[in-house]
């Protein structure tokens, strides 16, 4: 008896690829942070706003204020692409700029570096869209912020994950990052200022 044999076709693997924030990628931004989670609202404005400002602005103002930060230099962030496709984004630039980090509990309590210090860079937000979660996007993220911060001159970049080997967080409350997403790239725990958070740090300058 003859049996047919067929050969599956090969799947297609989309290609993983990253750029800088820059103002020719603002909608591929926009597309990004209207994917699920509460992008949409915060324009991630709120690692750089105080809370003050954060209260009395509304969505398009918080929109304007990114817009103003992707037009300039350095870009705050770094955008990741599956194919042609925005699959998510992450913001890291000098800790200094960025103020509601300068006034959160967590770095004060966890962080070995001086306030006043313009060589620490800061990784505070990530934003996966739902389609492409649980792909290691934001593993690829963290790779090339580090990459970026120290060819502009970074002596040091700190993040404030969440340490996902003590709690089970929701999806909305992971936009600091995973812990083990860090630690896995090379950094450091410096200190565990609550329960939950954890202050991450690595030398990146010569």
């Amino acid at each position: 008896m003859i049996t047919e044999q067929t050969t599956a076709e090969p799947i297609a693997v989309e290609p993983i690829t990253t750029h800088p924030a820059t103002a020719d990628r603002w909608d591929d931004l926009q597309t990004v942070l209207a994917g699920g989670g509460d992008g949409r609202s915060c324009q991630c404005a709120w690692p750089v706003m105080t809370a003050g400002q954060w209260r009395s602005t509304t969505v398009d103002q918080r929109r304007k204020a990114l817009h103003d930060e992707v037009d300039d230099e350095p870009a705050p962030g770094i955008i990741v692409y599956v194919g042609e496709d925005a699959g998510g984004w992450m913001r890291v630039g000098p800790r200094m700029v960025q103020r509601r980090v300068l006034n959160s509990r967590v770095m004060k309590s966890g962080t070995k570096e001086p306030l006043e210090a313009d060589d620490v860079w800061a990784i505070t937000c990530a934003s996966i869209r739902t389609k492409y979660r649980r792909r290691g996007l934001e593993a690829v993220l963290v790779d090339v912020a580090v990459r970026y911060a120290r060819e502009r001159g970074a002596r040091v970049i700190e993040a404030y994950p969440i340490d996902n080997t003590v709690a089970r967080p929701s999806s909305n409350s992971m936009f600091v990052g995973a812990l083990t997403t860090f630690l896995h790239a090379g950094f450091t725990v410096i200190s565990h200022p609550t329960p939950t958070r954890a202050v991450v740090s690595l030398e990146v300058g010569r």
